[in-house]
């Protein structure tokens, strides 16, 4: 065997290995309308202490806090206190616009399915607590100027800052105070946007999040304490939330990924849904709400979008070809989508998230009243080993292996 053959052969060996390595936790719940009826809990939600994981226990579930953030959003609209298609320069104080397009106004509906023309190339969430998230969008890399608002998709986390900010400026609350009052206390969900709404009995139970390596990440890496600052600090470092001034910085708790949430939760949002918007006897949302979030906006077709995430790296994987209003719909016919981890055809909706080694997932058969949540920690940046765009570890959760 010539000697660039056989190092070819070792190297896919050692990346077979590495992809079969076992995530520090996995989580999987199922449930119908009326509750779960299974659940799955291995591994542990701290090596250090060698605590188990359970599906109790809230971790940081990375983009699937846009659907949940968008159910807020939601429930604003039918209060009258937001309009979907309304400008949100309006809101905002200040003109939001592609500078290439300035005569095309972004809505609410263009940030939450992602068609608003913005891009993550100059950040999303790196504006410290006193900052203005408007200092981002004088960035020209902030901006997709090939394309006007409406006519593109491209998955952008900037898009969430800016639909808080949105909700902060209508109502003068804060946001995860908001998202509280809106849907995690009506769902009976123990959950929070970077932990200072969370208890200390919650932050105790926190699931650390590893990397591939098995490395802590540092902000999920509690100590069994809630952080001394659950915000990016002030320039300065310090950590007076008593700063906060609504509309400012939409980014400071994080809607696009920084739900502390778990697998029990998710299942309360997931039977919400799939309850048409009710969850024992207690409505959330009304059925027209939900068929507005989940019937897709998008669908992929050569020219009309990108299919993966940019922040990632991962531009035109066909993970995504279907999208409403932060709802994604699985198992896309379409040549160039690979957007079905269970491998049945069934259309899904739903999402998914991936942060600092989590990968997680919601995802509701409607027509049968049923879903699955999960996560797993300890997985690489990239999704590996499946059929489809999903990873082979995912592909298994979805399939019930």
């Amino acid at each position: 065997m010539k000697k660039t053959t056989l190092l070819a052969a070792l190297l896919l060996a050692s990346t077979s290995l590495a992809h079969a390595a076992e995530p520090v936790a996995t989580v999987r719940v199922t449930f119908d309308r009326d509750g779960i009826t299974s659940t799955l809990a291995e591994g542990v939600a701290d090596k250090s202490t060698g605590r188990k994981v359970t599906a109790g226990d809230p971790v940081r579930i990375a983009s699937i806090s846009k659907l949940v953030t968008a159910v807020g959003v939601m429930r604003l609209v039918e209060a009258g206190t937001l309009d979907l298609d309304a400008d949100v320069s309006d809101l905002l104080g200040w003109p939001l616009r592609n500078p290439a397009y300035p005569d095309t106004p972004i809505t609410l509906r263009l940030l939450l399915s992602h068609r608003s023309s913005l891009t993550d190339a100059a950040g999303y969430w790196q504006t410290p607590l006193g900052g203005q998230l408007s200092d981002i969008l004088d960035d020209p890399r902030a901006w997709d100027t090939a394309h006007a608002p409406g006519t593109y998709f491209r998955y952008t986390n900037l898009n969430f800052p800016l639909v808080a900010q949105v909700m902060e400026r209508a109502t003068g609350e804060r946001f995860d105070r908001l998202m509280d009052r809106l849907v995690l206390l009506p769902l009976g969900i123990e959950g929070c946007f970077n932990w200072a709404t969370c208890n200390d009995a919650a932050a105790a139970r926190a699931v650390v999040i590893y990397n591939g390596e098995g490395e802590p990440n540092k902000d999920d890496d509690l100590r069994g304490h809630k952080p001394a600052c659950p915000v990016s600090p002030a320039e300065d470092g310090s950590c007076d939330l008593a700063q906060w001034r609504p509309g400012d910085n939409g980014a400071l708790f994080a809607p696009q990924g920084g739900l502390r949430i778990s697998a029990n939760g998710l299942a309360r949002v997931g039977r919400m849904l799939l309850g048409e918007g009710e969850l024992d006897g207690v409505r959330v949302l009304t059925p027209e709400s939900v068929r507005a979030l989940v019937t897709p906006l998008w669908q992929y077709a050569p020219g009309s979008g990108v299919t993966g995430e940019a922040d990632t790296g991962d531009v035109d994987t066909g993970f995504t070809c279907r999208y409403g209003m932060a709802v994604q719909t699985l198992a896309t016919p379409v040549d160039g989508c690979r957007d079905d981890p269970f491998g049945d055809g069934v259309p899904r909706v739903g999402h998914s998230g991936s942060a600092y080694g989590l990968q997680s997932g919601l995802w509701l058969d409607r027509e049968s009243g049923n879903g699955v949540a999960w996560f797993v920690t300890g997985m690489p940046g990239e999704r590996l080993g499946g059929r489809s765009a999903f990873s082979a570890v995912e592909e298994e959760l979805a399939q019930g292996r």
